[in-house]
């Protein structure tokens, strides 16, 4: 063998600049060892020979060493290319040693060992969402849904034995990479299943009025009463969001509740009415009846107590009356014609050497004396 059939697969140049060049030089060398590796130049056939010399075909083990040669060479490319990866920002990978979990590596440029370690992507900040009663068509600015097909996820039976239609998404993210992926076979589906079936515990539990009145306070208790079973599955998953997009009763019923909801919007307001004017009439009666029971209690004290000092009154002046006679009836005399005499209006002396009545002028009030009888 010549020495340019002894030289390396990888041959004595000088070495290439970029890992293409270093790829197509190694494949364009093996190519010339297995095209020209087995065979031996010869030297050129003498004049004498009739024949032409023949060409030895290489031996089997010529072969075999070739074929693990080239299987080496791939593997060990193989294995260079696969000890180094990269995790997007929005991921973070987790490493496998033997099938048994290693570590967990965070976005960036990292080193592996080949064919021992084995690497899983997660994206553990994209929000998934799944839908229950109907299906979105055109995702978007203007997405519609569609609900036809879907009775099976949104009909439910409220605790009052109606029937209602329940349409709801519920939207999570990955919260612990390696529970997701070695706890639970099928994530996906554990999430449908445990939604469905908290969403109808809860909604079976309620009346069907509370339910159609309290769609956030009924979101709330399916988000916790599903993170918690999620998190004794050791799903790994959280929540971000459960939303009710519509409830309703059936199609089938609908003219039926729609009259029902009429009438009671009729008794609702007929009975606000009621209230309001029994609120308008009844206190201002018993207002009435209590100023006509505090006026008579007051009257009766008033009368009492004005009895009482009458009676006070009197027994004093007849106390002093009998002590001095002719001074208490001169004071009450003097008295009474004080209180009296200011309210006549015309004054008549009498004189028993007169014929007639004489009147008093009284100055102090603008009225005119009477005339004189003649």
């Amino acid at each position: 063998m010549s020495d340019q059939d002894q030289q390396p697969p990888w041959g004595r140049k000088n070495r290439p600049q970029s890992p293409e060049e270093i790829v197509a030089q190694l494949i364009k060398k093996l190519q010339d060892y297995f095209s020209d590796g087995g065979r031996r130049k010869r030297p050129p056939p003498e004049p004498g020979d009739s024949e032409p010399p023949k060409r030895t075909p290489p031996s089997p083990a010529s072969i075999i060493t070739k074929i693990l040669v080239l299987a080496l060479v791939v593997i060990l490319f193989q294995g260079v290319y696969q000890s180094f990866f990269k995790v997007a920002p929005n991921e973070v990978g987790v490493v496998l040693r033997f099938g048994k979990y290693n570590r967990t590596v965070q976005p960036g440029l990292h080193l592996k060992i080949p064919y021992i370690e084995d690497l899983t992507k997660v994206n553990v900040r994209q929000i998934q969402k799944q839908e229950f009663g109907f299906r979105t068509r055109y995702p978007g600015e203007r997405s519609s849904s569609d609900s036809r097909g879907y009775d099976m996820e949104s009909l439910m039976l409220t605790a009052d034995k109606n029937v209602i239609n329940v349409a709801w998404i519920v939207q999570y993210r990955i919260g612990d990479p390696i529970a997701y992926l070695y706890k639970v076979q099928d994530v996906k589906q554990a999430v449908h299943d445990l939604s469905e079936a908290v969403t109808r515990r809860v909604v079976g539990n309620m009346d069907f009025d509370y339910v159609l009145s309290n769609r956030d306070l009924l979101a709330a208790s399916v988000r916790d009463e599903l993170q918690d079973q999620l998190n004794f599955l050791e799903a790994g998953v959280e929540l971000v969001t459960v939303q009710f997009q519509d409830i309703n009763p059936p199609d089938q019923v609908k003219p039926a509740f729609n009259e029902v909801n009429e009438a009671d919007q009729d008794m609702k307001r007929l009975v606000n009415e009621a209230e309001e004017t029994y609120n308008r009439v009844i206190p201002a009666a018993r207002g009435n009846a209590l100023k006509i029971v505090e006026e008579a209690r007051g009257y009766a004290k008033e009368r009492v107590n004005n009895a009482q000092g009458e009676t006070t009154r009197f027994l004093d002046i007849l106390k002093e009356y009998k002590s001095t006679p002719d001074v208490t009836r001169q004071r009450m005399y003097l008295e009474t014609m004080q209180s009296v005499l200011p309210q006549v209006e015309t004054i008549y002396v009498m004189d028993e050497e007169q014929q007639g009545p004489l009147p008093l002028l009284n100055l102090h009030k603008n009225s005119q004396p009477a005339p004189q009888a003649q």
